[in-house]
């Protein structure tokens, strides 16, 4: 099952010139998923950069991570991401979950069949069945909802991994999450994949309320740097765990 509320401190994409306490370094991850821990969050979306900041999928910065996490935060389950960015193929995507076998991780599904390599990706699936590898999918429009529907239907994606994150909004400042498109697209997911477990996540500053409904209907939730840099006054929210405890119904700016 997902955790109630996991946060996304950093992302892919976003870089210290968007925020001066964006984790880049995975000491700063970890310093930032504690907090974010104390404030209520129960499991870290992780992504690793590289020695210049760019998004990796570096199997042994994963294991830092991974070891980091076991020492500072034993009790936060840690979910790695195979994000492509645009720079890994599916290819890569496969041979980072073979090699590292990580507690969890988020897969586009999108991304996952790709190359149209339904055999390799299916092999992919089973293989974290027997890993025991909570798998998460990235759905980001009704497209990806249907083209998981159809996995299951043709068993490429066994039906036990039943966990989704629906994606509200893109990166773009002109293409954020509305909080009424909410309702909508879970009730698509309703209809198309009734077996999953639900969390969402929202690019822009309708964050807030976005999940703050989400939770109040039974859905978990994603927070944090790496979808929404503000707080829900339009203000620079001051940190990833001030995000968390917002969402909750927590003062943001955390205590005195």
């Amino acid at each position: 099952m997902l955790p109630l509320v996991m946060v996304a401190p950093n992302g892919a994409r976003r870089t210290k010139r968007d925020h001066p306490q964006l984790p880049i370094a995975v000491s700063e991850t970890v310093a930032a998923a504690r907090e974010c821990h104390e404030a209520g969050a129960q499991a870290l979306h992780a992504h690793v950069r590289d020695a210049r900041g760019r998004h990796s999928l570096d199997a042994g910065r994963y294991r830092e991570l991974l070891a980091l996490m076991a020492q500072s935060v034993p009790n936060m389950m840690v979910q790695i991401t195979t994000e492509s960015a645009g720079i890994y193929s599916s290819e890569d995507q496969r041979a980072l979950l073979a090699e590292l076998k990580p507690p969890a991780a988020s897969v586009a599904i999108r991304e996952m069949l790709s190359d149209g390599d339904r055999v390799a990706a299916t092999k992919t699936y089973r293989d974290a069945m027997e890993a025991a590898i909570g798998i998460q999918h990235i759905l980001y429009d009704a497209a990806d909802i249907a083209l998981l529907q159809h996995a299951y239907a043709e068993d490429i994606v066994p039906s036990a991994l039943g966990q989704v994150l629906l994606v509200m909004g893109q990166y773009d400042e002109r293409a954020p999450a509305r909080l009424s498109d909410l309702k909508p697209l879970q009730r698509l997911v309703a209809e198309r994949l009734p077996h999953v477990d639900a969390a969402v996540c929202a690019f822009g500053r309708e964050e807030t309320a976005i999940l703050r409904q989400a939770l109040r209907g039974g859905w978990k939730v994603r927070v944090g740097f790496e979808n929404n840099l503000h707080s829900s006054d339009g203000s620079l929210a001051p940190s990833n765990a001030a995000r968390v405890r917002e969402i909750l119904g927590g003062d943001a700016r955390g205590p005195k």
